[in-house]
């Protein structure tokens, strides 16, 4: 072979894998990135189709109008009624900030456009689209609007929602900021080292405190040949770190039931090592934790890395929701809806329905089991223990005269020094309506105490109010 064709044959090979290169590339693109690119709040494609079409508007379940656009001349506005109190639901639609929540997540349904960019433009030059849907919520204004002055002044999140169906009926993140304001308040916004943007609700990862020894509990009744009685001294061993109970109160001898009640650290971290943490960490996984969550809005993951080499202190410490455990306050209200509708973890729901500009229910959202986190036995059985937590331990203070209230409190240590303070729990015990979680962040108290009124609150507003 001459020098000549070896040059040729060097250029058409030179040429081919540069061909396929570039075919990889597009097919990354359009395979696993297309989705992402597509909602990404800076795509400045999202805009291309709001010059002419009426943005749909945004209602709470019972109708109530929360965002809507108006045409003035040639301009569409968007506004939003309520300000701050749907900032990380809602979130915000502006050409020089792009978008978020659900105006991103629900970007083209809002138009009424196609996803699909070709059948669109055929779409547009047959039957022009100049107005689009409207989206109906679960959420419940008045609990939004109470759940959000309850939380006022603080940092943290609270979720309500129905154990049954997975309604979400409030969701509020604080700090939060007013997207009527947005172009105002921009720079401070993003400069706040609280973090306003952050859903913490869907976004936040937290320690769960005791409120994990619902999971551990759990396990706990899984394991056939656990000796369920303890004698807690107030503080144990463990490899060398030294577990207490809260101010080292010895609580004496113990069954599972009484460690529940009381919060006993030192008899969860003990039975822990006995247990071990697969059977823990597959409990946990049932209810969600490493899992992803479908929901409305995006969701991070809670973690609990248990298939990692984790030493006998590891394990002791996830047990009471320390160590390398995190989840989200809505993972907790999952958890708590779980053991509220008898073991089965529903899917949450935030838009109930998809309404066209003639008022068509375009699609409804109806209830889905993402998982079966653990028998109805052993659900009701935990459930029974929830509600003596209540009744006599450390939840006290989220008793409702006349309603039967179950439910568990944590505070859980963090880097800050200033612990979190939780509670997550479902009323009535006995026919579930609602199931929240409430975090308080650094609060420096413990859940019994300032977070367990907080859900006595909630609670006891959608009993009153709330009719499915």
């Amino acid at each position: 072979m001459n020098k000549e064709n070896k040059r040729v044959i060097f250029v058409l090979v030179g040429l081919c894998l540069m061909f396929i290169s570039l075919i990889v590339y597009i097919s990354y693109f359009q395979v696993f990135r297309a989705e992402a690119i597509k909602n990404n709040s800076y795509n400045k494609r999202l805009w291309i189709n709001e010059e002419s079409i009426l943005r749909g508007s945004i209602l709470d379940r019972n109708g109530k109008t929360l965002a809507y656009s108006e045409k003035k001349g040639d301009v569409y506005n968007r506004y939003y009624l309520y300000g701050r109190l749907y900032s990380h639901i809602i979130g915000y639609s502006y050409r020089e900030y792009g978008k978020a929540g659900l105006e991103l997540q629900y970007n083209n349904t809002l138009l009424n456009i196609n996803e699909n960019a070709a059948i669109n433009e055929i779409k547009n030059i047959v039957a022009p689209t100049t107005e689009g849907n409207s989206i109906k919520l679960t959420i419940d204004h008045d609990l939004q609007t109470k759940a959000r002055s309850l939380l006022k002044g603080k940092k943290g999140s609270i979720v309500a929602m129905n154990p049954t169906t997975g309604e979400v009926y409030a969701m509020v993140s604080l700090p939060d900021f007013d997207v009527s304001n947005l172009k105002e308040d921009w720079k401070e916004i993003t400069e706040n080292p609280d973090s306003p943007l952050i859903n913490r609700a869907t976004q936040g990862l937290y320690a769960p405190g005791s409120t994990f020894k619902i999971i551990t509990t759990i396990a706990a009744l899984n394991t056939v040949n656990l000796d369920k009685s303890y004698e807690c001294t107030g503080s144990t061993n463990i490899n060398g770190y030294v577990f207490k109970d809260y101010q080292g109160k010895a609580h004496g001898n113990i069954d599972l039931k009484q460690a529940l009640v009381k919060s006993c650290n030192t008899y969860f971290t003990e039975k822990a090592i006995e247990i071990g943490k697969d059977k823990i960490g597959n409990v946990a996984e049932k209810f969600m934790i490493n899992n992803d969550i479908p929901f409305d809005l995006p969701i991070k993951n809670s973690q609990f890395p248990f298939k990692e080499n984790l030493g006998k202190t590891d394990i002791a410490a996830a047990a009471i929701g320390q160590g390398k455990l995190l989840v989200t306050p809505l993972n907790m209200a999952l958890i708590a809806s779980g053991i509220a509708n008898g073991g089965q973890v529903v899917k949450p729901i935030l838009v109930k329905e998809i309404i066209s500009k003639n008022d068509k229910i375009l699609r409804k959202n109806t209830t889905e089991i993402l998982s079966q986190g653990t028998d109805s036995i052993i659900a009701n059985e935990v459930k029974d223990m929830m509600v003596e937590v209540i009744k006599s331990g450390t939840g006290t203070n989220a008793r409702i005269k006349n309603v039967k209230v179950a439910g568990k409190t944590g505070t859980a240590e963090n880097s800050s020094g200033k612990s979190h303070a939780w509670f997550v729990g479902f009323a009535p015990a006995d026919d579930p309506k609602v199931a929240v979680a409430v975090i308080l962040e650094e609060e420096g108290s413990t859940g019994g105490k300032s977070a367990a009124p907080i859900a006595r609150d909630i609670m006891l507003h959608v009993i009153n109010n709330i009719n499915e």
